[in-house]
């Protein structure tokens, strides 16, 4: 059992497939081809491992380098990947280096169909799936997935949601895995974030639409509440005025007819005054509750074919960056989710090991310390000796 059992696990290796695999060991420009999309508006590129790492070597990918300017670069896949069959499986690494309370910038991937004009490639180029990091500040933190359905971008209905200690300034996992029978997972740093069937999560065609033949009737009455018809204002209710003059008011003693006029005591607020009048309000008894809209079976219906792809043949990062220094690295694009974690355990997993010391150990090292001004040092000596 156990040969014919390795035997199935070689077989299924066997036809798995890696359509795109980039470590950024080296920045090969002819794969990776920047944009001019927005000429004189674009940010450049660079290849880097940032300023703090344990390895350099396997830190390095590609980072934006410009803050306030648009980030487009874009690489063939080795062969077209499609979601028909086979599960797909999206992954990469992102590390935003310069990251604080203040941040702003997308770290999201995009795939593409043929037919791209890489040296263009800009936020026009229509796109299968773009899937990854959005952050901005403290109200912005969520994992992008959307998907185009006829032409049009879905977002996800719900916002899939990044933890406090997910948004900082480490090196992260993203990975996204689309399934053949139109489920899907969403994972962070290999935890699971999201799941569920397409067809539930996004504005795909759904099951029932309204019958666009029937309308609510125009006798129906949907409301619950009418003034009571038997009602009559009470005899006098008008006469009744808002203000009257404050009766425990007194002339001042000084006051001077002739020069300062008759007087007259102040107003103030009747208490028994009631404000305009109106009827009461009771049960409506023509009242048929709220109209529902009869349901009919939706012709475009056709969950068998949402986010169902073929020839997609390029991978690309097209960002609008506030702030720049977002590396990006460890890209992966398959159907073997095996390979996936192999590949998470080979390159992030080695990457995260030691980030935060190395972090420390670089900020030691580069930032100035606080310098105490001459002002402050006698204070700080007295009270010492208190």
């Amino acid at each position: 059992m156990k040969v014919a059992a390795v035997a199935l696990a070689l077989a299924a290796s066997a036809h798995a497939k890696v359509f795109f695999e980039e470590k950024f060991e080296k920045f090969d420009t002819k794969t990776w081809v920047a944009s001019e999309w927005k000429s004189g508006d674009m940010g450049t590129w660079t290849h880097t491992s940032g300023d703090w790492f344990t390895n350099e070597a396997e830190a390095k990918g590609i980072a934006t380098t410009d803050d306030l300017k648009h980030h487009a670069i874009s690489a063939k896949m080795s062969s077209a990947a499609s979601t028909t069959d086979k599960p797909l499986v999206v992954q990469f690494t992102v590390k935003h280096e310069k990251k604080d309370y203040s941040f702003c910038g997308g770290g999201y991937i995009k795939l593409l169909p043929k037919g791209l004009d890489q040296s263009k490639f800009g936020g026009d180029d229509e796109y299968a799936i773009m899937f990854g990091p959005d952050l901005c500040g403290y109200d912005v933190s969520r994992i992008h997935l959307i998907f185009n359905h006829k032409g049009e971008n879905l977002l996800k209905d719900d916002d899939i949601k990044l933890d406090y200690d997910d948004k900082n300034e480490f090196t992260h996992l993203y990975t996204l895995i689309v399934e053949p029978d139109g489920t899907y997972e969403v994972l962070f740093d290999e935890v699971s974030k999201s799941s569920g069937a397409l067809s539930e999560g996004w504005a795909f065609p759904s099951k029932e639409v309204k019958d666009p033949d029937v309308s609510k009737p125009t006798d129906w009455v949907d409301t619950k509440k009418i003034e009571d018809p038997a009602a009559a204002k009470p005899e006098g209710y008008d006469d009744i005025p808002a203000e009257i003059a404050d009766p425990e008011a007194e002339k001042p003693e000084d006051w001077d007819e002739e020069d300062d006029g008759e007087w007259e005591p102040p107003m103030i607020d009747n208490p028994d005054y009631q404000g305009e009048w109106s009827a009461p309000m009771i049960d409506n008894p023509d009242y048929k509750g709220e109209w529902v809209h009869p349901m009919i079976a939706n012709p475009d219906y056709a969950p068998a074919t949402y986010a169902k792809y073929t020839d997609l043949e390029y991978v690309g990062f097209e960002l609008w960056t506030v702030n720049a220094g977002s590396i990006f690295d460890n890209i992966l694009v398959t159907d073997d989710k095996d390979y996936a974690k192999k590949m998470a355990a080979d390159t992030w997993a080695k990457i995260k090991e030691g980030e935060t010391e190395a972090k420390d150990e670089w900020k030691k090292a580069n930032e100035p310390e606080e310098e105490v001004s001459e002002d402050e040092e006698p204070e700080e000596e007295e009270h010492d000796e208190l």
